[in-house]
C-alpha cells in the first residue's frame, strides 16, 4: 500500500486542518475521504475491475471501477478523474462524471480500521475498455459484467466479490434506473 499525505475529518465529514499519512490513518480510525467511480454502459453493465494478487487488502476480487484516497488539499472530482487514469487509464472531462452520494462508511479488515466518506460517481462509458492501459500494481484485469450476473454472484459467489455489503445493490440500482434494465 504506498503511503501518501491525506487530510483528516470529524465523524460528520468537518474538517479538523490536520493531515496524516495513509499508514497511521488506518492503524487509528482516522475519518478520510475516498472517490469511487462506477462505470456504466448503455447496456446496463457495471465495469468492475479485478484487484491485483499483490494488494494487501481483498487480493483477486471484484470491486469499484476505480476508486482511492483523495489526496491532501484534492478536491474529490480531481482525486475521482486521477484514480481512473492512473488505475484503468480512462480519462474523462469532470463533466462527465455525475456525482451521486457522501456514503459513510466503517470497516474493519485486518489491522485496517477504515472509516471512510466515499465521495461517489456514476460515468457513462461505452468505449472500448481494451484500449485502457492498466496499473499493474492495482489492477489484474477490468471487464463489463451484466446486473442480473453481479447480483446472482453477491448472493451464490460472495468471495469473488469485496464485500461492501449493501452498497453494492445501491449502486445496481442506480444503474438501473440509468439505463432502465
Amino acid at each position: 500500500m504506498a503511503d501518501e499525505l491525506i487530510d483528516i475529518y470529524n465523524e460528520n465529514n468537518e474538517p479538523l486542518n490536520i493531515r496524516k499519512m495513509k499508514s497511521e490513518v488506518h492503524k487509528n480510525g482516522s475519518w478520510h475521504r475516498a472517490s469511487h467511480i462506477w462505470i456504466y454502459n448503455s447496456k446496463g453493465e457495471i465495469l468492475l475491475q479485478l484487484r491485483a494478487e499483490n494488494k494487501e487488502f481483498y487480493p483477486n476480487m471484484w470491486d469499484i471501477s476505480a476508486s482511492g484516497h483523495i489526496s491532501a488539499g484534492e478536491e474529490p472530482i480531481i482525486s475521482a478523474l486521477r484514480e481512473m487514469e492512473e488505475e484503468i487509464g480512462l480519462s474523462v472531462k469532470p463533466e462527465d462524471l455525475q456525482f451521486f452520494k457522501i456514503r459513510k462508511h466503517k470497516a474493519v479488515y485486518k489491522k485496517l480500521v477504515n472509516n471512510e466518506f466515499y465521495y461517489v460517481y456514476f460515468l457513462n462509458f461505452d468505449g472500448d475498455i481494451k484500449k485502457l492501459t492498466l496499473q499493474d500494481e492495482e489492477v489484474a484485469k477490468i471487464q463489463f459484467f451484466p446486473i442480473d450476473k453481479i447480483e446472482e454472484e453477491l448472493k451464490t459467489s460472495p468471495e469473488k466479490y469485496v464485500p461492501h455489503g449493501d452498497y453494492w445493490f445501491e449502486v445496481i440500482e442506480e444503474v438501473r434506473s440509468r439505463t432502465n434494465k
